[in-house]
């Protein structure tokens, strides 16, 4: 998912998409731990678009509730 795209979600879409990734995540991990991904790349792009979700998430918070 491109940053374009997640920058137009409202917050409250945002910290659904960062739990559903994080969840995702997961379950990669464990699929490569017990056989072989279909895509092993697919693990690298999730968490990408994890750490994308997280950047905007940061962007859009309040001043006060940075740092």
């Amino acid at each position: 998912m491109e940053a374009k795209e997640l920058r137009e979600l409202s917050a409250e879409d945002l910290v659904q998409k960062r739990a559903s990734l994080r969840e995702e995540i997961g379950n990669l991990k464990l699929k490569r731990a017990t056989s072989r991904l279909e895509n092993p790349m697919k693990l690298q792009e999730t968490k990408r678009d994890l750490a994308r979700v997280e950047t905007i998430l940061r962007e859009k918070a309040p001043e006060g509730q940075r740092g």
